[in-house]
């Protein structure tokens, strides 16, 4: 029974370590070579079903708000995110809650039409031409495939990436695992689709 358990405890410690290397290793992917000068915060929202941001909503927006350059001229923070499950739109919430509860008073831009993550970033792109340096922000995996659709869309603004500060060793430790097999999910259905 002891050996049992001490395999059962290693196993879910692998696990563990895994998902915080696999969203790492996802934070630092598909980066561009920016430094310095003005930049451009991009949340990606997700689907909210209230009239208040939900806990990944808020959570997003604490990172992205942790994210901006306190030493840069110029910062823009731009939420992404239609009314996908709900009346209003993501953006719109995610505003409210970067103003109101986290204090924000900085440059923001809400773009509130997309539906999905390669929207988020298409119709975003807009508030990104005249910047040094873009971040996107939301769960490290989630982050690196929108950077990928960045890349895809506008080679040139993709060459600006830079990392924001969405990921934090320990946050989100139990759900690390499953944030990062749904990023290889998502990167492997996104490659059939480019193979069919």
């Amino acid at each position: 029974m002891r050996k049992r358990t001490q395999f059962a405890v290693a196993a879910g410690l692998g696990v563990l370590l895994w998902g915080e290397w696999a969203n790492w290793r996802a934070s630092h992917r598909c980066l561009g070579a920016a430094t310095g000068g003005s930049e451009a915060v991009v949340v990606l929202g997700y689907r909210n079903a209230g009239t208040h941001a939900n806990a990944m909503n808020r959570w997003r927006v604490r990172a992205g708000l942790r994210s901006v350059d306190p030493t840069a001229p110029e910062s823009r923070l731009v939420l992404c995110g239609g009314a996908c499950a709900g009346p209003r739109t993501e953006a719109a919430l995610m505003a409210e809650y970067a103003t109101q509860t986290r204090g924000y008073q900085g440059e923001l831009v809400l773009e509130e039409s997309s539906r999905s993550t390669w929207e988020n970033i298409a119709f975003a792109i807009p508030f990104l031409k005249d910047v040094d340096r873009i971040k996107i922000v939301s769960l490290p995996t989630h982050a690196a495939s929108a950077r990928e659709y960045l890349a895809e869309q506008s080679p040139e603004l993709a060459a600006r990436l830079a990392p924001g500060n969405e990921y934090r060793f320990g946050e989100w430790l139990p759900l690390k695992p499953v944030f990062a097999l749904y990023g290889v999910a998502k990167r492997l259905h996104h490659t059939r689709a480019d193979d069919s």
